[in-house]
């Protein structure tokens, strides 16, 4: 399928601040020490998540940093580009015009890495369990097109679809379609805890502290087979609790990395080069941050009462203020970096008025103030999250139309209960599954939905959405598309606030920071290295 219309920057050139030409690696570095990467983000097993490395249930940048570096998927992205490419695969492709058909040929001799071998029914038996588990947090939405599965030999697979589905291939990139090894993993529960089997680049050993990741060792697979060629032999991945003691470690010299976790001061700082011997790259990101509305509770069931709030918003200030110009407006569910994106908010509501907002409210014959509870996660999307929902507090209260009470939950309650509709709004981010416009719409508004929301809007779910996955050449799709964002702004089952830029951090020894993140801003620890 043709993906080249995407306007996304060439990830070669994707990381561009104060980049210096990068040399050769030999394995770990020179001193032969793992290549070490900080991070802020939290993994956490619960009772509702008792298995959060489990591809059936992941569904989270943290997680998935960890999945696309210990799991094999059928196809992935390329270092570069949109496009995707055979990874377990030897070669993919639809066998009939309507992308109903998909069939793959293995690579011969795959095995995981405990040396089992991985054959079609491995591919069968992982795709159909995620399909049997259905998990309500989990990844069962990209899968939902698949109708059944065969496998004529131990090499080949045949997967046909309910509906056509142009972005089918790329939904084979992201950890959800993992392979498991059928052997270990059974078909029709989670596999709880830490403990992972894969084919990728590299095997990975976990080390828990009360329930949660502290540290990963990700060692190179001897049995790994495919055309990655991992520049390190061994990579960790430490999880530290605040933006703070990462920042500590990284000028102590005791990772080597950055990739999530810092606050904008701190990328201020390292920007400014106050943190000596760090570079930072800094690139367009594909993150967007919103709100989603919980349309059958009272509070926000009225459609004005969404759109009085998107009349108030003021994201210029969220962007300045609290993220400190780390960030950019957003107006659409589609963030600018991809194509098909219009500012569908800002063309319906413009710059943010009190007075229309009035006028929205008192012409629906709602009572002012609306009293509304606004909900975040404490724990998930960095410290400043707390600031952003004081800040947007502040901007719908002072208007005298809404009093606003707001509300912080840790991650492993709050998304349950989002999932539960228990909120009436909360503030959500978003990672694309692949670098489509599609995976920016179908996700929010297919009846299986991830976030669980009972808006609906049939044209958007029966006719919209199916018909541009008929779209091979993704531009022709670019009007409904539009029509969709178009939608959305009228109805607001989700406001858009922001989409952030990408940042790492990297020690001037390592090489590959450029390639850190591909093209679906998903980690390739496979890229990085150690020069001397």
């Amino acid at each position: 399928m043709t993906r080249k219309s995407l306007v996304l920057p060439a990830v070669a050139g994707l990381l561009i601040s104060t980049l210096a030409a990068c040399g050769g690696t030999d394995g770990s570095g020179s001193d032969g020490k793992a290549i070490v990467l900080g991070s802020t983000d939290r993994i956490e097993a619960s009772k509702v998540a008792p298995a959060p490395l489990d591809p059936a249930l992941a569904y989270d940048f943290a997680s998935w940093s960890v999945l696309h570096n210990t799991f094999q998927t059928l196809m992935r992205l390329p270092r570069s580009g949109t496009e995707p490419i055979p990874d377990a695969a030897e070669k993919c492709g639809f066998q009939d015009r309507q992308s109903e058909q998909y069939r793959c040929t293995l690579r011969s001799g795959l095995k995981f890495s405990n040396g089992h071998d991985l054959t079609s029914k491995d591919v069968k038996f992982s795709l159909d369990r995620v399909l049997r588990i259905d998990d309500p947090n989990g990844t069962k939405s990209l899968l939902s097109n698949v109708d059944k599965i065969e496998t004529p030999s131990d090499r080949e697979i045949v997967i046909h679809l309910s509906q056509p589905d142009a972005t089918f291939p790329s939904k084979l990139t992201t950890p959800a379609a993992a392979i498991l090894d059928s052997e270990v993993y059974k078909p029709d529960a989670l596999r709880d805890g830490f403990e992972m089997t894969g084919s990728g680049p590299y095997s990975a050993k976990t080390e828990v502290r009360n329930n949660k990741l502290v540290k990963v060792v990700f060692t190179k697979n001897p049995h790994y087979k495919g055309d990655v060629q991992p520049k390190s032999d061994k990579a960790e991945m430490r999880f530290y609790d605040s933006a703070s003691t990462m920042e500590q470690a990284l000028v102590k010299g005791d990772i080597d990395v950055v990739h999530r976790g810092f606050s904008p001061e701190q990328l201020d700082k390292l920007n400014k080069g106050e943190i000596k011997g760090v570079r930072l790259f800094e690139s367009s990101g594909q993150g967007i941050r919103y709100l989603v509305f919980n349309t059958s509770d009272p509070t926000v069931k009225d459609k004005a009462v969404r759109q009085a709030i998107a009349h108030l918003v003021d994201r210029q200030a969220l962007v300045r203020d609290v993220y400190k110009r780390t960030a950019e407006p957003l107006y659409s569910m589609i963030p600018t970096s991809i194509s098909s994106h219009i500012n569908s908010f800002h063309n319906e509501y413009g710059d943010p008025d009190p007075d229309v907002a009035r006028s929205v409210l008192h012409e629906a014959g709602i009572n002012t103030p609306v009293k509304l509870k606004l909900t975040y996660t404490t724990d998930h999307y960095g410290p400043e999250t707390a600031a952003e929902f004081k800040e947007l507090q502040k901007q719908l209260n002072s208007s005298g139309l809404f009093s606003v009470t707001i509300k912080g939950y840790p991650w492993r309650d709050f998304r349950p209960a989002l999932v539960k509709r228990e909120f009436s709004a909360s503030g959500m981010g978003w990672l694309p599954d692949f670098p489509d416009p599609d995976s920016y719409t179908a996700p929010f508004l297919t009846k299986d939905n991830f976030l669980n929301s009972p808006y609906r809007n049939s044209t958007i779910q029966d006719e919209l959405i199916p018909k541009t996955r008929q779209e091979a050449q993704r531009s022709l799709a670019d009007k409904d598309f539009q029509s969709i964002q178009n939608a959305i702004a009228s109805d607001v089952p989700y406001l858009p606030l922001w989409q952030g830029n990408t940042y790492v951090a990297a020690r001037g020894n390592v090489t590959g920071a450029e390639y850190a993140f591909d093209s679906s801003t998903m980690l390739q620890l496979w890229e990085l290295g150690k020069g001397n």
